[in-house]
């Protein structure tokens, strides 16, 4: 079977964009599960294998691990993220089925590479295998399917692993979010849309979630490990209540909007946050650029806001603090009106404090 029969025609999804979608880790999984169950059934791996997903998009996926013996089966699929970055792109996905009595159910367990919950916050139980909500749903709707055409009950146990999860965990939030031994099972369309940042975006929420369950109530939003390492010099906040932001400073406020804490912080380069102070809530730099204009009319000259800063320091103009102040008024803004007191801080490349807004 080819990479473009697989696709399913997903390549004209975003023909308009010239990159390709892939498919979610809960997609595969899904897929993986769906053989599996079947071979148990039927002594016979589908392969490949066809789901649907929650948006009606009927997608096949090759198999790269067909193994039945002892009363269960597993199934594997490689993960094709598409044209995006993703860090789990390409890892093996791998769903074992277990026949189980009548009446127990669909169960789920964490496999090698997949994560345990062991904080509060997040849509799953402490102790559960951090297989997330719609992924299951997709799981029990197509063992269901299988059990209906195949004469199963539907009581089964399923085993989600990853090879190498615990290892690609390590380039993605679920250690700060309590999510030990693995990565998270994720997807909420089954389709991975290319550089539409969606993982990032969601551990952002999920990283509100985890610092107001555990009761902090002053959360930091930072561009990078250096302004993280900022704040905590400042303010001595623990690692549960620092956003790793990046670029998405609209995420972190947009969220913090509908889901208050008493305080937030944010923090980042000098330039990042002048972008903020100009309106700009993606601080990335292919979506956004310095707005020179705005830092002064008489510092046009200037190649980068650091030139900026610096051309405006050595005249006694306190632009950073400017800069600070006008990001906190624009993240005010899009606040609208939550009982959230926000402050700024400016940094340059080494971490030094080059501006600060009072809390508001």
């Amino acid at each position: 079977m080819s990479s473009e029969q697989a696709q399913g025609g997903r390549s004209a999804q975003l023909k308009h964009t010239g990159l390709r979608p892939g498919w979610t880790t809960g997609a595969c999984a899904t897929a993986a599960a769906t053989a599996a169950y079947t071979a148990l059934l039927t002594g016979e791996f589908p392969d490949p294998v066809s789901i649907t997903l929650p948006k009606g998009q009927t997608p096949a996926f090759a198999l790269a691990v067909e193994e039945l013996a002892d009363g269960r089966a597993t199934a594997g699929v490689v993960k094709d993220a598409g044209d995006d970055p993703d860090v789990t792109h390409g890892a093996l996905v791998r769903s074992t089925v277990r026949l189980l009595p009548p009446g127990s159910g669909v169960v789920f367990r964490a496999g090698p590479g997949v994560g345990t919950v062991t904080l509060p916050g997040l849509p799953l139980d402490v102790g559960e295998p951090a297989i997330n909500p719609v992924p299951r749903q997709m799981m029990r709707d197509h063992v269901a399917r299988v059990a209906a055409e195949h004469g199963g009950t539907g009581d089964v146990e399923i085993t989600v692993s990853v090879d190498d999860g615990e290892e690609i965990a390590r380039f993605t939030w679920n250690i700060r979010l309590g999510i030990l031994g693995g990565l998270s099972v994720l997807g909420t369309t089954g389709v991975v849309v290319p550089y539409s940042c969606s993982a990032w975006i969601d551990s952002i929420r999920r990283g509100v979630d985890v610092a107001r369950a555990a009761g902090h109530r002053h959360v930091a939003g930072c561009t990078g490990s250096t302004s993280e390492k900022t704040v905590v010099a400042e303010y001595g906040l623990p690692e549960i209540a620092l956003l790793d932001m990046g670029d998405f400073a609209g995420a972190v406020l947009k969220y913090v909007r509908r889901h208050p804490v008493e305080r937030l912080t944010v923090c980042g380069g000098f330039a990042k946050l002048s972008k903020l102070a100009a309106g700009h809530l993606d601080l990335h730099s292919g979506r956004s650029q310095v707005d020179k204009p705005y830092l002064a009319a008489e510092i046009e000259v200037a190649n980068t806001g650091l030139a900026a800063l610096q051309m405006c320091g050595a005249a006694g103009v306190p632009l950073g603090d400017l800069v600070a102040v006008a990001a906190r008024d624009q993240a005010l803004s899009v606040l609208r009106g939550a009982p959230v007191a926000v402050d700024v801080i400016c940094i340059d490349r080494a971490g030094t404090v080059v501006g600060r807004s009072a809390v508001r």
